[in-house]
């Protein structure tokens, strides 16, 4: 048989002839489209598309170049409503053939008096539908809280970013009506389709079900819940159900309080595990009374506290009256030290804090006040900022080996537990820590020592940027220490002979500057020259000059 002969077909002494069917051109054009899960009419699809987020929403989902996050899109049945919980859809792929179908009616004329219709479709595509959105999850749950309910009208001022509205917002007075009557006026309206006005939604819901009869009217004795539960801000994408397994709170109580004008007994369930303040008693320097016990929360629950740390604290502050956190934790085993740190309460039972002035950020013991005791000068803390000293936290390994390293007594030949227990002491020659903050009485090198211990030239009354010692004394030592601090963490050992140099080179250049920046009055918070850090520009001045000086004593002079 010829390939180009059309095979040939007899049914009922008739014969049918089968043709290949013609092959037409696919066009190009991309078309994209939305499974609405609702009733769509052709008057209704500007209305539709505002549930879906505007034109807008649409076109950045279905763009070429999106995330997963922008390519998701919600459908809002109440757009206007905040609380109207959204219908997540997804844009998938999709190999779908857009067709245009029309159909044309024409009268055949019969002998029959009435006239037949006879319908004549025509198809033809129009493009193709690469992207489709789809939603999948069943539509939850619908909220309508009171609308009259100053937290939902607070709600729906931010969505309208009232800024007039938002300023006057004031929580209302607290009230234990958490069951209402019924039929009270103060009652939410019904969520759709009980609504008085269902034009809006009529677009979305099946006529069928329109016709739904409104709940028969409750009785004036029957309660209702006035619990004011809004919903929250953002809704879960979770839509697969979840065992919830309600159970109560473990860590609510029941609370009962008495009013003293009515003589009404409340009761209202409470956090008892919520968070309790136990810090220190804290006073700024110009405050001029020094607690003399501790506050009264952190009183209430001494008894609960290790007596025995309690006691060594109590020594140890008796034999010297101020501590920084890491001279006074040096002091203890790593596991009296690790329980002190969590206690929270045991170091404000025995001491006060000062945020501010020479002994800022110290643990001062009660009814001692180093503003008044001119040996106290020896207690004051000077610290700067290292720069170079690396921000990122260790990880969890590496403090769990330093905390076994520590625990060991004798590893290698070195005694790791004398190592952590003199890191807050300074002798000018080793390198303990990164970060510079020493009490004077810890530091030990003997050229600082005389300076610290020199008592020639003293304030008569305490400031709140040298304590004790005089400005000139004071910027001395810090110059002194701030040099031998860094040569060490270049990896030298700074000499007296280069200190001397260095005071003689630099004492009348930062002078004036000195002056000039000590003019500015100090503000709580703020800049604090009592930390012994300079400013910004005056550090970076500082630290250019002695790169030079340094850079200079290594180029060879040429002959």
């Amino acid at each position: 048989m010829d390939s180009n002969t059309e095979p040939q077909a007899s049914t009922s002494g008739s014969t049918s002839t089968y043709r290949e069917a013609a092959a037409l051109p696919l066009p190009s054009t991309p078309f994209y489209s939305v499974e609405y899960p609702g009733r769509v009419k052709p008057t209704s699809v500007p209305e539709a598309i505002r549930t879906l987020g505007g034109q807008a929403t649409l076109d950045s989902a279905f763009r070429r170049a999106t995330s997963k996050a922008e390519s998701l899109v919600e459908l809002t049945f109440r757009p206007d409503n905040p609380f109207s919980h959204p219908i997540p859809g997804e844009v998938v792929a999709s190999n779908a053939i857009l067709l245009k179908v029309v159909k044309r009616k024409k009268k055949k004329q019969t002998e029959s008096p009435e006239d037949v219709f006879i319908g004549e479709y025509t198809t033809e595509a129009v493009g193709i539908i690469p992207k489709t959105i789809r939603f999948r999850s069943l539509a939850d749950y619908q909220y309508q809280p009171d609308v009259e309910d100053p937290m939902g009208k607070l709600r729906m001022s931010m969505s309208a970013m009232d800024v007039e509205a938002i300023r006057a917002y004031r929580f209302p007075e607290e009230k234990a009506d958490y069951m209402v009557p019924a039929n009270s006026s103060s009652s939410p309206p019904l969520p759709p389709p009980f609504s008085t006005s269902d034009s809006d939604f009529e677009m979305n819901l099946d006529p069928q079900l329109m016709d739904v009869s409104k709940p028969p009217p409750v009785s004036d004795s029957a309660m209702r819940s006035n619990l004011r539960l809004f919903p929250p801000p953002i809704f879960s994408r979770q839509t697969i159900p979840q065992v919830y397994n309600f159970k109560a709170n473990t860590a609510s109580i029941v609370s009962t309080t008495v009013d003293e004008e009515t003589g009404e007994e409340k009761k209202r369930l409470i956090n008892r595990m919520r968070w309790k303040g136990y810090g220190p008693a804290t006073i700024s320097f110009t405050d001029t009374a020094v607690p003399d016990k501790p506050p009264q929360n952190v009183e209430a629950v001494r008894a609960q506290v290790d007596q025995r740390i309690l006691k060594m604290l109590e020594a140890f502050f008796n034999d010297r009256p101020v501590w920084t956190r890491m001279s006074l934790f040096n002091q203890f085993a790593p596991g009296e030290a690790r329980e002190i740190h969590n206690s929270k309460v045991l170091l404000p039972l025995v001491c006060y804090v000062f945020q501010d002035g020479p002994w800022r950020d110290t643990l001062v013991r009660f009814t001692y006040d180093p503003r008044k005791h001119t040996e106290a000068r020896l207690f004051q803390r000077l610290y700067f900022r290292n720069a170079n000293h690396p921000i990122a936290r260790p990880s969890v390994a590496t403090r769990r080996q330093d905390r076994s390293a520590t625990n060991t007594l004798l590893e290698h030949g070195v005694d790791k537990d004398l190592e952590r227990r003199t890191s807050h002491i300074f002798d000018g020659r080793t390198l303990t820590k990164e970060t510079a903050a020493f009490q004077l009485c810890d530091i030990e090198d003997p050229m600082l020592k005389e300076m610290i211990e020199d008592a020639s030239d003293l304030r008569e009354t305490c400031d709140e940027r040298d304590g004790w010692y005089s400005t000139h004394v004071f910027e001395r030592i810090k110059a002194v220490l701030r040099h031998k601090f860094f040569s060490l963490l270049d990896g030298h050992i700074a000499t007296d002979e280069e200190c001397r140099n260095l005071l003689a080179t630099h004492e009348g250049s930062t002078s004036r500057t000195m002056t000039t920046s000590r003019n500015a009055k100090l503000r709580s918070g703020k800049h604090n020259m009592a930390k012994g850090a300079l400013r910004p520009e005056d550090a970076a001045a500082l630290r250019l000059r002695a790169t030079l000086d340094r850079n200079a004593k290594n180029i060879p002079i040429q002959r």
